[in-house]
């Protein structure tokens, strides 16, 4: 692949399968993730042929506030696929589809005719719109929101995000209003760059993390636009998660390749374990931590300030899961290595923690961006508390770690008080899933078997399986299930009181923790 000459548009081929042949070796799934861009080619067996991966800038204008750049998300993603692919030493013809996914909430917006953006992504993790949700919600807004959205009014979302660029980035709302701009999250992004500007689309279950969108009628909500003063004209056409959305520019350099399937990252890490029936439940371990419940057909709604989402829509089927989701996940290891200077490479984490026997007392709850669910407070910030003179980086590290499982086990209670369904195992992926430290006392937390799968890297997984299955790489989902298989099971080894002793002092710490920020006293 090269960047080379004018794009040429191409026309997307809705309801339409691509031209698939049997000699064709690999999809192609792009994983665009909150900290750097990833690619890799997947086989028939689901297996890793090859994978590349670059990171790009964090962007921290003001305290709470957190960006990127669109043109470098693009650019890294397009050189980690053309890399992916010479590794793989696949030829055009070898590639039947693209897969996608991404960081979900991540908000862009650019001009139709430039296809530049008019600003920087404004990132989920950013919480420069929390007064503005706070209003929303002072003015009686939640129910409405809630019902129509599943979600919870918070700056998490990317309605608030949009409404933000709108009201402050000069020149936007008229240019909005006047049918010259386009919205979308990363994912829509990526499609509208990979296609040459002609497809402007998004899947159900990136537009249900909007705050636009109705889970329940599958549309764009009147009411909700209306409420945020967002143009429909901004928003892209929303398909189902497994079909053809467009081919990519032959100006990239690279083969006519369909674009096939797309699925925000937690979903697509859902479907990539194989949760296809109600009940099973994974988390991935990422930048944060993401837990999802399968729901089946019907959504389900949250007492315990969860999240109603859509998991995909596969052959006309839609399927509902129940969200938690941490904000400071895995980026509590990165802060220790670039913010404190503990270590130079993530890995080290582990040997360090190892250094003591237990936490020492002490708790680390990373709330560097507020808490996420279940506590919503966008106003908590960090805390290490429990330190003495005997306290050593082992035992900060070791309460870094544990923060992890901490906070997945808040989850985890909340989502079985929303469900009911007993949980019998919990599956794991994403890159601190590799820590075994951290997955026996996430196991030891829980209470249950804690199952990492043979291949972690789930999310690109989903991606490719839902392109696969919309051009005949693969013949359903059951054969896909097939594929799915354990690389280790962490089974609890904690007596019951000693872990629940733990966990009280974790909500102590958290409790202390929240309202750090007063509403409007700045981040």
């Amino acid at each position: 692949m090269s960047m080379r000459g004018a794009a040429r548009r191409c026309q997307p081929e809705r309801g339409r399968m691509a031209k698939y042949t049997p000699g064709m070796r690999y999809i192609l799934s792009l994983d665009q993730g909150t900290t750097s861009s990833r690619a890799i080619l997947f086989d028939r067996e689901g297996a890793i042929a090859a994978v590349a991966q670059k990171e790009f800038r964090q962007i921290f204008p003001r305290p709470g506030w957190v960006e990127h750049d669109p043109q470098e998300i693009w650019a890294t993603q397009f050189a980690v696929a053309a890399e992916a692919v010479t590794r793989g030493q696949a030829s055009p013809s070898d590639i039947a589809a693209i897969g996608i996914t991404n960081q979900r909430e991540t908000t862009v917006v650019w001009d139709r005719e430039t296809g530049a953006p008019v600003c920087n992504a404004i990132v989920w993790q950013d919480r420069r719109t929390a007064e503005f949700c706070d209003r929303l919600k002072a003015e009686g807004h939640e129910e409405l929101v809630r019902s129509r959205t599943g979600l919870v009014i918070d700056a998490y979302f990317s309605g608030s995000k949009l409404a933000w660029i709108l009201e402050h980035v000069p020149g936007a709302r008229e240019r909005a209003e006047a049918g010259r701009l386009a919205f979308g999250t990363v994912d829509s992004w990526l499609v509208w760059k990979l296609t040459g500007g002609k497809a402007h689309v998004t899947d159900v279950s990136n537009a249900s993390r909007t705050m636009l969108f109705n889970i329940h009628t599958l549309s764009w909500d009147e009411d909700l636009l209306r409420l945020l003063g967002v143009p429909a004209s901004l928003l892209p056409e929303v398909r189902s998660s497994s079909e053809v959305y467009g081919r990519t520019s032959p100006a990239l350099g690279g083969g006519d390749w369909p674009i096939a399937g797309m699925a925000g990252d937690q979903q697509a890490a859902l479907f990539g374990q194989m949760c296809v029936s109600p009940g099973l439940t994974k988390n991935t371990y990422g930048t944060g931590c993401f837990l999802l419940q399968n729901t089946g057909t019907q959504p389900v709604p949250s007492a315990n300030r969860l999240v109603t989402t859509v998991g995909w829509q596969v052959g006309g089927r839609t399927e509902y899961a129940l969200e938690g989701s941490v904000f400071i996940g895995g980026a509590v290891v990165q802060w220790l290595r670039d913010g404190l200077r503990f270590f130079d490479r993530s890995p080290e984490v582990e040997p360090l923690a190892a250094t003591v026997p237990d936490n020492g007392g002490v708790y680390l709850v990373p709330a560097f961006a507020g808490l996420g669910a279940p506590h919503w407070d966008p106003y908590a910030r960090g805390l290490l508390i429990g330190l003495t003179r005997g306290t050593t980086s082992g035992h900060i590290a070791r309460a870094a770690l544990e923060s992890i499982a901490y906070q997945v086990n808040d989850l985890l209670e909340a989502v079985h008080g929303d469900s009911g369904i007993p949980m019998r195992e919990l599956r794991v992926d994403g890159g601190a899933s590799t820590n075994d430290a951290l997955m026996q006392f996430q196991a030891d937390l829980l209470g249950v078997p804690v199952v990492r799968p043979a291949v972690t890297e789930t999310t690109a997984l989903g991606a490719a399986y839902l392109a696969g299955l919309a051009v005949g790489f693969w013949g359903s989902i059951e054969e896909l299930a097939r594929h799915w298989k354990a690389d280790r099971r962490f089974e609890p080894a904690m007596a019951r009181s000693d872990a629940e002793h733990l966990r009280v002092r974790w909500r102590e710490a958290v409790a202390r923790a929240k309202g750090w920020i007063p509403a409007g006293g700045g981040a």
